[in-house]
């Protein structure tokens, strides 16, 4: 079937007896059980056959490029922005979400031991009372993709779950590119290679929107709540910028490029949409998500994505100040001026709403021939090697 002949979920669920409500319920224990969007996805496909694809039909799909795909993953969207649209199945969703992953649970004694964990795509080391997660995907530039999801979100939760961390940093691994062969990049973004080839799933970006990077900006349903410090080198890029959003203090080096190339992609930009606007204004949000603006730190303009802007050689010393200036009079009122903050801005409530539209939308622009001819036009995939 094709994409756009989808049938709707709930008259899919009608023809069997049921509502999204009910098999939500169902397959929740009526919201007592945390059950994290993947397996709520599998198991309903399970439940009703037809509904979505199976484990087994996305595992074929991810054996196709991204143009030869058979539309499958548009089911999963389409009940997804269902369940999110609805505000007690939505809000149990984004705070099952919420929950810490089983690969940190594995971890965090080796945390708390050790003082580092590696997870491979994903690194967190104690420094002080600082956990520095490095994202490390050094052959793509510190690119995000289907190696490096479930690393990160571990590597999120470690830090907020190890009770001797008060304050996170988030930077980009050491990479081996030729061109920046020993340098920090912030991030590249989505990996688009990947995303053309088809090794990139339509869940990507809504696990990552609805796990770590939810829990950067609310840390964990139920537990702690930290601030979060970004070490800019280089560039960030797409998703890499999306993270500014979320983060407390952003430290960016002198030059470093930050856009979202969403209009070149072809795809929504996470949750830019909904936070850039708070950062930037309205007017510029709209330059830099429908016309492709950038801002380079260290321009006046750059000021609003930016909280500090130093040389190159500078931002380990502007590391450890910052650590130290949150940490050395305690973080309960810091981490209480935060949640506030996020109260008048960004209310749970307001996020579910916008998520629903996310993974709808988002689905149709993951499926569109449209993005695979912008990755051809723009980045070449078509010429790229995985």
């Amino acid at each position: 079937m094709a994409a756009t002949e989808q049938q709707a979920p709930s008259s899919i669920l009608a023809e069997n007896g049921l509502s999204v409500e009910e098999l939500y319920d169902e397959l929740t224990g009526a919201g007592t059980k945390a059950v994290r969007l993947d397996d709520l996805l599998y198991e309903a496909a399970e439940r009703v056959p037809g509904l979505t694809p199976t484990r087994a039909e996305i595992e074929a799909e991810r054996t196709r490029k991204l143009a030869d795909k058979h539309g499958l993953e548009l089911a999963q969207g389409l009940l997804t922005a269902e369940i999110l649209s609805n505000p007690r199945t939505g809000r149990h969703l984004v705070e099952s979400m919420l929950a810490p992953t089983q690969m940190a649970v594995e971890h965090l004694d080796e945390l708390r031991t050790s003082g580092s964990v590696d997870l491979g795509a994903a690194r967190v080391t104690r420094h002080g009372r600082a956990g520095v997660l490095e994202l490390c995907n050094p052959r793509r530039l510190n690119a995000e993709d289907d190696t490096t999801l479930a690393a990160t979100e571990a590597a999120v939760d470690l830090v907020l779950l190890d009770p001797e961390i008060e304050v996170g940093v988030f930077r980009g691994g050491v990479v081996d590119h030729p061109r920046y062969a020993g340098e920090r990049p912030f991030g590249a973004g989505i990996n688009l290679t990947h995303l053309y080839h088809g090794r990139i799933d339509f869940l990507f970006y809504l696990i990552r929107d609805l796990g770590y990077v939810n829990k950067l900006y609310r840390g964990l349903a139920g537990g702690p709540e930290k601030l979060w410090i970004a070490a800019v080198e280089q560039f960030a890029i797409g998703g890499a910028c999306q993270l500014l959003h979320v983060m407390d203090h952003v430290i960016a080096v002198r030059g470093v490029r930050l856009y979202l190339p969403a209009r070149k992609e072809g795809i929504i930009p996470g949750a830019s949409n909904l936070r850039l606007p708070r950062f930037v204004g309205d007017r510029a949000a709209r330059q830099a998500i429908l016309s492709g603006r950038e801002w380079t730190a260290g321009d006046p303009d750059a000021d609003l994505i930016c909280d500090q802007v130093v040389d190159a050689g500078e931002i380990e010393g502007a590391i450890e100040a910052r650590i130290q200036a949150l940490t050395s009079s305690g973080l309960i009122n810091a981490a209480a001026n935060r949640s506030a903050i996020r109260v008048g801005q960004e209310p749970l409530e307001l996020f579910r709403e916008y998520m629903a539209t996310y993974a709808r939308e988002q689905a149709y622009c993951h499926l569109s021939p449209a993005l695979v001819r912008n990755l051809e036009e723009h980045w070449n995939a078509d010429r790229r090697s995985v």
